[in-house]
């Protein structure tokens, strides 16, 4: 059950990172996104968990896109570069196939 054990450690990573944009960002840009990151991060963190017995690999599509959509985030709130900014959309893409993949197995199901 390794899904399950990341979906857990990347939801706790998400409540981590809101808690630290509402009382630890250095400026409202850096606030807004540690607390996108930390949305999508836990939305798809719970998610993976729900899905991951039926839809397997839909589950991990999921998490790795809310990984790289999140952590580049939270890397420039962080002080990375913005153009990591460019990487982000990579996640989102990855979130979007891991959606239609698992609504396409549940359809056929």
């Amino acid at each position: 059950m390794a899904i399950g054990a990341f979906a857990a450690i990347s939801a706790a990573m998400a409540v981590a990172a809101g808690a630290f944009g509402a009382h630890g960002a250095s400026g409202p840009q850096e606030a807004e996104w540690l607390r996108t990151g930390g949305v999508y991060q836990l939305v798809h963190a719970v998610a993976a968990l729900a899905i991951m017995g039926f839809a397997r690999g839909p589950a991990i599509m999921l998490l790795a896109g809310a990984a790289i959509f999140s952590l580049t985030l939270y890397a420039m709130a962080l002080g990375a570069p913005r153009w990591l900014g460019a990487v982000t959309p990579i996640g989102g893409g990855l979130l979007i196939i891991g959606w239609l993949w698992a609504g396409w197995l549940y359809w056929r199901a």
